[in-house]
């Protein structure tokens, strides 16, 4: 070891700067050599698994589509069916009712006395009211032609009974002397130029059809005599005692209330045809929107050119199961199915456009595309700036640890010398060590000081510990608290939530298991005639769980205040959350729109508990929607949504799975079956009574038992307007 001037060679100084540079030099190396290891590998790792998951992605998806169409055609063609079915069964029982009860009075006429009618007035338009209508050569003076009308006039409050209470236009009755008894709210389609206009039921295809049959009968498509619009009549033979036939009784049903309900029913991409029994089109304006040519409009379909629609409507018509078969139509692919009506003989066909089923295909590649292209060229500027600032930093840390153990090399004798003079002070009296500023180098010297300092300084510094600890305890406290009172401001807490709405009443709460919670609800009204329902489970507990809960309850409000549909608001929700979410947490989400004029529920699931629905005369029950991935857990992702009617009295309950995960003291969990008995208790309580009933359920389960999970319900009852 040699001194030159304030510098010694091969000293402890001499060793630390030489241990350093080359710690550094090594360093340099190793990360350099890493780096473009890592760099080769992962651009080659990339470019692989692009090539496979677009693969994968364009086969899973094309897949999985096909089979959702198929399941979503075969329950909305069931709907549908079901709903047309119901308006021609509606027509059939009025009809009967109404035949039964003149079979009654033509098997007794000595019971019934004649009562009054009249021809059309046209004073009395707007009012229920029975008229009289002759075919040209009958005369009204005839004994047996009035005899008849007046003991048939013994119906006419009958009639006017059903009308109204089942949405018909017209009822009316037939006689085979050519009178023509019916009842409406209209009387001046009848007059012509002030005389009334003669009418001949027995030349009616639906008179003609229903004596020739004798039996219930509906007819084709047919433009009303006295309205001239499109209809189907539906109608039935009353025999006397002896097998004479008395009159056919009948009712329209005006194509134009079927039409309008499958155009509402229908989704983008779908063409609905109502096809009758001899295999016609019904509805000029469903026919001309339907992929199939001009020849098919007023043919037979079964005849049809295009193999597929011809084989489809057979099958359907002799009564064949048909399912959900594809091909091709007029102008492309589709998806093509048929289903019967029992009470007419007719079937509805359906037809889905394969070009919009594999738009989501098409999109979900594209945005991959655009993802992949984006992540490229952000690794490739990410990884250009890391270089440059690893360089940087080697190079100043370089310089800062030679300067350093330079002046780390001077310094470290003369506080070890410091220390051996003090200690050798040390007396009986003056037996405490203090630390000096020479003892701070920072490294083992000053540890070595602290240690003698600590021995006698252990109680005052333990006493010390405990005030800082207890300090630090209130403040905690203190601070939890206030997150507990800043946290429960932030959901909505004001009952009634929106006093002037006397259309729906909505309720919510949350209890924590800590002192702040993880879920969330919300509930305001995007516009006037928009309700939106959030309910929230974030990932964790305590504070990073409010944290975030917090940010995720504003992210979902701001976005659905824009005004988009529930699937919208949780795939922007996700697009945002996913961008900066380095803690890697995630939330289940439950989204529902209600729109306040109609009562359709639009609603979307990112990974969320099953809700619970109760109709206005029924129990609440479980609906089990399908669920997409949780907010936060991957990128790109694209939500589904399903929409729910509901109707005035019906009621939507929703929570989070601290509620069937509540445990008792055996650990046994409360569970939905559980939940559901609890709603069902007193289901036409109002929300709020909901609410308290199932928690009581709840604490009434569980007991004593620790809770490791934030409780959390929402209620909406929907009254209508």
């Amino acid at each position: 070891m040699k001194r030159f001037k304030n510098l010694v060679i091969g000293g402890i100084q001499n060793k630390i700067v030489n241990l350093i540079l080359i710690t550094v030099l090594l360093l340099t190396a190793a990360f350099v050599a890493v780096s473009s290891y890592n760099s080769n590998m992962l651009s080659q790792l990339a470019g692989e698994s692009s090539r496979k998951q677009r693969a994968s992605i364009t086969e899973i998806t094309s897949t999985v589509m096909d089979r959702v169409v198929i399941r979503s055609m075969e329950r909305t063609v069931g709907m549908q069916v079901d709903a047309v079915d119901h308006m021609f069964s509606e027509v059939r029982d009025r009809v009967a009712f109404l035949a039964d009860c003149a079979s009654r009075l033509f098997a007794h006429p000595e019971n019934y006395a004649p009562q009054a009618y009249a021809g059309p007035d046209a004073n009395q338009d707007g009012i229920w009211a029975a008229k009289v209508i002759y075919a040209d050569g009958v005369d009204p003076a005839d004994p047996d032609v009035a005899a008849k009308l007046g003991l048939v006039a013994n119906l006419e409050d009958t009639m006017i009974s059903l009308c109204p209470s089942l949405g018909a236009s017209t009822m009316y009755i037939g006689l085979p002397e050519g009178a023509h008894f019916s009842v409406s709210n209209s009387s001046s389609s009848w007059l012509r130029d002030g005389a009334v206009r003669s009418y001949d039921p027995r030349q009616r295809g639906w008179y003609q059809q229903a004596a020739q049959t004798g039996k219930l009968i509906f007819t084709d498509g047919e433009y009303d005599a006295n309205t001239g619009a499109y209809c189907v009549e539906c109608a039935m033979p009353v025999y006397s005692p002896d097998g004479q036939l008395q009159a056919v009784i009948g009712t329209d049903l005006f194509l134009d209330e079927v039409e309008t309900y499958l155009r509402k029913s229908q989704v983008e991409g779908e063409s609905l045809l109502l096809v009758d029994q001899n295999g016609h089109a019904a509805i000029a304006p469903l026919v001309e929107r339907f992929p199939m040519a001009e020849a098919d409009w007023t043919g037979d379909l079964r005849a049809s050119q295009t193999e597929l629609l011809a084989a489809i409507v057979s099958d359907a018509l002799e009564g064949k199961e048909t399912g959900v078969q594809q091909g091709q139509l007029l102008n492309g692919a589709y998806y093509i199915s048929a289903a019967p009506i029992k009470t007419t003989g007719w079937i509805l066909v359906t037809a889905y456009s394969k070009e919009m089923a594999s738009q989501p295909v098409a999109m979900l590649q594209q945005s991959y595309s655009q993802i992949e292209e984006e992540t490229t060229l952000a690794y490739r500027s990410s990884t250009n700036r890391s270089r440059q600032t690893a360089i940087v930093l080697l190079l100043v840390v370089a310089g800062l640890m030679l300067t350093g153990s330079i002046i780390l090399g001077t310094r470290i004798v003369k506080p070890l010398n410091t220390i051996t003079r003090r200690i050798s002070q040390l007396s009986e009296d003056n037996l405490e060590f203090k630390m000096e500023d020479a003892y701070r180098t920072g490294d083992e010297v000053e540890e070595l000081a602290r240690s003698f300092a600590a021995i006698s300084h252990k109680t005052v510094e333990y006493l010390d510990t405990v005030q800082r600890v207890t300090a630090e305890k209130e403040r905690l406290g203190t601070e939890l608290s206030l997150a507990t009172q800043i946290q429960a401001a932030m959901l909505p807490h004001i009952v009634p939530a929106f006093p002037d709405r006397k259309d729906f009443d909505v309720i919510g709460s949350m209890d924590p298991a800590k002192e702040v919670g993880g879920d969330f609800y919300d509930y305001f009204l995007v516009d006037d005639d928009h309700l939106c329902l959030v309910i929230a489970d974030v990932s964790g507990k305590g504070v990073p769980a409010a944290l975030f809960m917090m940010a995720s309850k504003i992210i979902l409000q701001s976005v659905a205040m824009l005004g988009g549909s529930p699937a919208e608001i949780l795939t922007k929700t996700n697009e945002a959350i996913c961008s900066n979410n380095e803690a890697q947490m995630f939330v289940t989400v439950w989204v529902g729109i209600l729109e306040l004029s109609t009562g359709k529920l639009t609603c979307s699931s990112a990974g969320h508990e099953y809700p619970v629905i109760k109709r206005a005369d029924g129990q609440f029950e479980l609906y089990k929607d399908k669920h997409g991935f949780v907010i936060g857990g991957m990128d790109g992702l694209r939500y589904q949504e399903y929409v729910l009617q509901i109707h005035p009295g019906d009621k939507v309950f929703v929570y989070t799975d601290g509620v069937p995960e509540a445990t008792n003291a055996d650990k046994e969990l409360f569970g939905t079956e559980r939940l559901v008995d609890a709603l069902n208790e007193q289901p036409q309580s109002a929300p709020f009574d909901i609410l308290k009933n199932v928690r009581r359920a709840v604490d009434d389960f569980v007991q004593e038992a620790e809770q490791f999970d934030d409780l959390t319900m929402l209620c909406l009852e929907y009254k209508g307007r």
